[in-house]
């Protein structure tokens, strides 16, 4: 593995302190994320630590409203940071995306005394959020999730399970989208609960292909109780509220993925260029020369993209459709990119002495967390050409 570090990249900032900002997580992400990210993943362990240093440093929030301690930050310079961060352990960019997720049904739909109680801890004290959508058998078809809630004088109570939870077992506390009332989307309601409450209990983490570090679980509500002023937004309003943040959510993994694949595509540059074969580097035969700049071409057309849809969410427009097309854009190229890392490494790319066969298996679960890229295809053609007829 090469200790060089990676070229920056070369971005286009709205402001002079968007630039700085982005100095600062380059910073922290060679300093304190990317050395250890290979041995932490291999082992497992969850770098809360560098949650609590983002947190201090003010990163958690940073797409939020200053008066409650976030950054306010446009999309635009939250989503560079997201990728800064997952080009040097997806496990932490992707951690920062979940954590902004977990946050924003109460940022967008909570009141202000409920904002005021709780955001300023959820953006800058240190806390960690999970949101809990996806159940067992209510994946990509959430609308039919059956986790209940049921109304108890001035108490809510949850039972039943929620599945693939990022941050399962360990987040302070949960975005959970619970039925209260009528089948299907109309029934759903959102709750803030905390990680401690009584009755939530975690299940042993998933033992996954990638991201070994980052603890994916099911948790258990077993009777939670929760006091209704923990109730984000009205009654039935919960899978409004969990289709907004994925739209948001999905800028995020696009984001992520394209850390992950710029990642890739320096450790295969380095290589190139260090390795000889028949007295020449091989980034001087044209296959592999050929392969580099189609790698480096899915980037930049995948950055552009998430940055096209970060853009139109600052303005206030629009921007499902292309949320979801640089959701699929973005993760199909990582996964591109960092198999194609590993083929130009040979060998070596194939062993854990190098970075990229941790990368590849990580791009992977991209294509798959925060709605599959069939679901992908499905919003976009749904936008293109209106809601199926069958």
């Amino acid at each position: 593995m090469t200790d060089r570090a990676p070229q920056p990249v070369d971005r286009q900032l709205p402001t002079e302190e968007s630039r700085d900002l982005l100095a600062l997580v380059r910073e922290i992400a060679q300093r304190e994320i990317r050395p250890k990210a290979a041995e932490e993943e291999d082992s497992g362990r969850f770098p809360r630590e560098v949650f609590t240093l983002l947190s201090e440093a003010g990163l958690l929030g940073l797409p939020y409203a200053g008066e409650y301690g976030g950054g306010e930050q446009p999309y635009e310079v939250y989503l560079q940071v997201l990728e800064e961060l997952a080009a040097a352990r997806l496990t932490v960019g992707l951690g920062v995306s979940v954590h902004s997720l977990a946050c924003h049904g109460l940022a967008g739909y909570g009141t202000k005394e409920q904002q005021g109680a709780h955001l300023p801890d959820m953006l800058g004290g240190g806390l960690l959020g999970a949101y809990c959508l996806s159940e067992p058998a209510a994946g990509s078809d959430a609308a039919s999730l059956t986790t209940k809630a049921v109304r108890d004088g001035d108490d809510w109570v949850i039972t039943g399970t929620k599945a693939w939870i990022t941050h399962g077992g360990v987040a302070d506390f949960y975005t959970v989208l619970a039925r209260t009332g009528v089948e299907g989307p109309k029934g759903i309601t959102a709750f803030l609960v905390p990680g401690d409450a009584e009755g939530l209990t975690a299940a042993v983490p998933e033992k996954k292909m990638g991201m070994k570090g980052s603890p994916t679980a099911q948790l258990h509500f077993d009777g939670v109780r929760v006091p209704d002023a923990r109730r984000i937004g009205e009654e039935g309003q919960g899978f409004t509220i969990a289709l907004a943040a994925l739209d948001a959510g999905r800028l995020g993994i696009a984001a992520c993925a394209i850390g992950v694949a710029q990642a890739a595509l320096d450790e295969a540059l380095t290589y190139a260029l260090d390795r000889k074969q028949f007295g020449h580097p091989i980034a001087d035969f044209q296959g592999l020369r050929f392969m580099l700049a189609d790698m480096a071409t899915k980037i930049e057309a995948g950055r552009a993209l998430y940055l096209a849809a970060a853009r139109l969410r600052d303005a206030g427009k629009p921007f499902s459709r292309q949320a979801a097309m640089a959701k699929l854009f973005c993760t199909d190229a990582a996964m591109a990119v960092t198999t194609d890392a590993v083929q130009i490494l040979g060998g070596y790319g194939y062993t854990a002495d190098f970075p990229v066969e941790r990368l590849m298996r990580e791009a992977k679960v991209l294509q798959i967390v925060e709605g599959t890229n069939q679901i992908q295809r499905m919003v976009i053609a749904r936008h293109l050409a209106g809601p199926e007829t069958r």
